[in-house]
């Protein structure tokens, strides 16, 4: 008898709607990532997110609604406080923020200092938040000088550093946001995540690698649903930046991806050939390259490859796996400045023998933890 598994797909930032609390993250009611970037896109063309039901949970131009989807589908309200990635995983494995990670304008010197002291990089550039894009086009010439990492952060919680890999090599890279979050978790900072910010000069201009890309999480402070499956002899399949958002904790096995295109081949090869229980998957590239970018376009392309691989994501599965896709936050394309929105996410859970139908509006993200420990435990 083959085993049941759950395969959890999130599509990083497709959010569908402002939640009631967006004014209080400087966002308003007009934030809808989906809704919004399908009207400027002149529609979206997903058959196959339709058939699941996608366009029975809010109005999208370009997707029907059904009559009888294949899905159960439905709306999740985010409950914690924060619009960012670790919230946003971390709320949908079962752990609710009730305070938000800190945001910074500027690191404290003491931070600073001691990172400068452990590295051995002599200085630093930035320090202040900004577009990873554009930062690296202000300092790239300075780095080159210097050889000073470049730090900065955004709306989010994050210390993010940038290097030129062919100037010094990514394993200093790395090297160096670990001592960042070693630092960071000493002096209580708050912060959710230090990422390692790779580039490359090309053709005279500064490029990021996110292939190369890692992220340091803080690890979750309580047990998430993943560790509930670890305690209970379940393993767990992290594929993209799952591993670095709950930092290691609960994930059996890992595979880091270089973008969507790969993200989704993995997951369809783990949907073949995996016995993990859980197949948790991220797709990263709507929401660092094309929702932080403000690209419609490329969200569009981005959600239409998607739903491509959904008929063999079908085709591979058991009889009793269950597929589901969802989101961790918004990152509207058609907003203001280049921040996360704070929204709800969609609910898409197909299984061959699960009748599809209208679940609601789910008051939390772990809504998604309950179904899995229904399924699994």
């Amino acid at each position: 008898m083959n085993k049941k598994r759950v395969i959890v797909i999130v599509i990083d930032s497709m959010g569908v709607g402002a939640l009631d609390d967006a004014f209080e993250f400087g966002d308003d009611n007009t934030c809808n990532t989906l809704a919004n970037l399908a009207n400027k896109a002149d529609g979206l063309n997903v058959p196959y997110f339709e058939k699941l039901g996608l366009g029975n949970i809010i109005d999208i131009k370009g997707v029907n609604k059904v009559d009888k989807p294949l899905a159960k589908y439905g709306i999740l309200k985010g409950k914690s406080k924060g619009k960012d990635t670790t919230t946003g995983h971390w709320e949908l494995m079962g752990l609710i923020l009730d305070k938000p990670f800190k945001t910074y304008k500027k690191f404290d010197d003491d931070i600073i200092n001691e990172f400068v002291k452990r590295t051995s990089c002599n200085g630093i550039l930035g320090n202040y938040p900004a577009s990873g894009t554009k930062i690296i086009e202000e300092l790239n010439r300075e780095h080159q000088k210097t050889k000073f990492p470049i730090i900065y952060t955004s709306a989010d919680s994050v210390f993010q550093i940038a290097l030129d890999i062919d100037l010094i090599p990514p394993e200093t890279l790395y090297d160096w946001s670990k001592i960042a979050r070693n630092i960071l978790d000493e002096t209580d900072a708050g912060v959710s995540r230090v990422i390692a910010r790779p580039y490359r000069v090309i053709d005279n201009k500064p490029q990021r690698i996110g292939s190369l890309r890692h992220d340091y999480s803080v690890k979750p402070y309580k047990d998430t649903v993943l560790n509930i499956l670890e305690k209970n002899n379940k393993k767990v399949l992290g594929i993209g930046k799952i591993y670095d958002i709950f930092s290691g904790s609960g994930i059996s096995e890992k595979i880091l991806t270089k973008g969507n295109t790969d993200g989704l081949n993995q997951t369809l090869s783990a949907i073949k050939n995996s016995s993990n229980d859980l197949i948790f998957t991220n797709l990263v590239d709507t929401d660092m390259l094309y929702g932080h970018r403000r690209d419609y376009i490329g969200y569009k392309n981005a959600i239409e490859e998607i739903d491509s691989y959904i008929p063999r994501f079908i085709e591979a599965m058991n009889d009793d796996d269950l597929l589901i896709f969802t989101a961790d936050h918004g990152c509207d394309p058609t907003y203001k400045g280049t921040d996360h929105t704070r929204e709800q996410v969609p609910y898409l859970a197909y299984s061959k023998n699960l009748k599809g139908g209208s679940i609601g509006i789910k008051d939390s993200l772990s809504y998604v933890a309950d179904v899995i420990k229904e399924e699994l435990l």
